[in-house]
This record gives structure tokens, sequence and C-alpha cells, in this order.
């Protein structure tokens, strides 16, 4: 779901979504590109989109990983803005081509701001936590985005969850604390960044999914990931530190990668298959996660994050396999 790197963006065409809420299904006319035909629901094509999903969570995984590295010795606002920097770069290289001025019409400049600095904010929030967090802990709390939009949908929209989900969304939180773990030793204050990250993700993602009825997919990624390098310049450039040799461009470098890759790919599975097809193999990326912790610092997540991790993943699974019957 990952705006930048934990749990990969909800996308239709860019944006299919196992929780999208009904009250935002607008009738509203949608932008050529929304209305692109998908491939074939065939073997051939769920594996197309299972194959790009995995890249998309070990793109995701490790741009996380370079993010903690980086956030190490340069400042964490100039890490968040280069990592967009070369975003915009790539994605304008990747879609251009295919959707030409598609790619900068912009029908609500007030939402696409506001896309624009929930997804800084998000980032920044995630690259600090970062530099006190494993990457298995803040994965952990991110994959609760799940959990908080069928909560803010129930809230916000007025929509009715039945025991069956309230019971996933508690067990779902369950889970979180035992990754949290408040008032034990292993409690760090950082883990409130992670918190909020998820929260402001959630309703991320809502924003999105009332997004779509007017602007194209191809123009939010874009228009985010920029609105997000034009928000952060001053204070990026501000506090300007050198990075160090060859390495930690390269890091650099592979943030803005991943990032745009990782988005781009995730926007294309979903064109070969259904959200219910793909969802349970977007939580893979946690596996990857605890990978480069140990790998890159050699942390390894207790039984307690472990196991919470767990909780929470069986929790959202439950809930897509519950929204997937609904419909």
């Amino acid at each position: 779901m990952a705006v930048h790197g934990s749990a990969p963006e909800p996308t239709s065409g860019l944006d299919s979504g196992a929780y999208k809420p009904r009250l935002l299904q607008s009738a509203a006319p949608r932008p050529p590109q929304a209305n692109r035909l998908l491939h074939l629901d065939n073997a051939e094509n769920r594996r197309i989109g299972i194959g790009l999903v995995t890249l998309t969570t070990l793109c995701f995984a490790t741009l996380d990983a370079c993010a903690k590295w980086l956030v190490q010795e340069l400042p964490v606002l100039q890490v968040v803005w280069l990592r967009f920097v070369f975003h915009v770069l790539l994605l304008s290289a990747l879609l251009a081509p295919r959707y030409g001025l598609e790619l900068v019409r912009v029908r609500d400049w007030k939402l696409q701001a506001l896309r624009a600095a929930m997804l800084g904010s998000m980032t920044a929030l995630n690259f600090w936590a970062l530099q006190y967090l494993q990457l298995a802990e803040t994965g952990a709390i991110q994959f609760s985005v799940p959990l908080l939009i069928a909560l803010l949908s129930a809230w916000c929209l007025s929509e009715r969850l039945d025991a069956r989900r309230w019971l996933a969304i508690v067990a779902g939180f369950v889970g979180v604390l035992l990754v949290i773990r408040p008032g034990s030793q292993a409690f760090h204050p950082a883990i409130l960044l992670s918190v909020m990250n998820a929260i402001l993700y959630a309703a991320f993602n809502m924003l999105t999914r009332r997004m779509v009825a007017t602007e194209s997919a191809a123009s939010m990624q874009l228009m985010s990931a920029l609105g997000a390098t034009v928000l952060l310049a001053p204070w990026a450039l501000a506090g300007w530190q050198a990075p160090s040799g060859w390495k930690a461009w390269l890091a650099i470098a592979i943030c803005g990668l991943c990032g745009g890759l990782g988005h781009f790919m995730v926007a294309q599975a979903h064109r070969y298959a259904s959200a219910a097809t793909l969802g349970p193999f977007l939580y893979q990326q946690i596996l990857y996660m605890t990978l480069w912790g140990w790998l890159l610092f050699g942390q390894v997540p207790g039984l307690l994050v472990i196991g919470g991790a767990a909780i929470v993943v069986a929790s959202g699974l439950y809930l897509l396999g519950l929204e997937m019957r609904r419909r």
C-alpha cells in the first residue's frame, strides 16, 4: 500500500482497490484513460498481473530499505524531495509517450494539491520513522490501512459494518498493538509516526477514489509526485547536505526508480487481473522488508512483531474476501 513504499496504493485502471466505498463510485463522466478496457480475464493474464504485483512489492520494499539507509546520514526532507525528483523524471519518461497531454490535464486543482500535500507528508512521516524503526515494524503498521479504510467508510460515509467486519477490524488492531507494544521497553515514540502515516494513507486512498471520477489516473500519478516535489523543495534545499559519494547517489536513484516503477507496475497489474486476484499478493511486501532489514541492517523482528504482523495480514485478507463476496 505504498505511496512511496509501504503498502502499494490501490489503482483504478490505476485505482481498483478492494475497499472502494460505494458512495464514492460517482456517476460523473470519467476521463478517457479511466475507461480503458482491461485485458481478458484468463489464467495467463492473471499470472502476468500477479507477476507485476510481485515486482511492485519488491520495488516498494527496496525503496524503503534505501530510504532507511539514506536517512541515517542525510536530512529526511532532502531524501524525500530527491526521491520525488527521480520519481517525476522516470514517470514522465514512462507515461508521456502513451498519455501525452492527459498527464498534465487537471480538472480540480484543489484536490490535486491536497493529494500532493498528503503524498509528501506520508512519505516524510514514513522516512522519519525509518530512522528509528525496523523495516518489518513500519511494514506491519502500514498493512493496517485496509482496516482504517473500513472504519473511515463507516464513520464518514455511514457504511454499515456487520459483525464479521468488526471482528476483523478489532483483530487487526490487536495485531497492531502487538507490534507497537505501548508501555513496554520495546516501544519507541517513532512508532507514532508510522501510525499517523497509516491514518493519513487511509484518507489518501479515499480521496483518490473520489478523484478518479474526474481526474485521469495517469494525471494523478504524475501531478501528485510533481506537487510533492514543488512543496518540499524550499525545506529540502534550505538544509541541503551533499550526499557523500556514489553509493548515496545510487541509493537516491534507486529510491526514485523503485517508486516510479512500483506505481507504474501496480497500475499495469490491475489491467491484467482483478483486485480480488491481486490483493493477497500485496502482503508479500512485508517478507521482502524483513529480508532487507536482516541483510542491510542486521535487524531481525521479534516474535511479537512477527505475530502481530501475521494477525494484521490475516485480518486484511479476511476483509478483502468479505468485500469480494459482497460484490
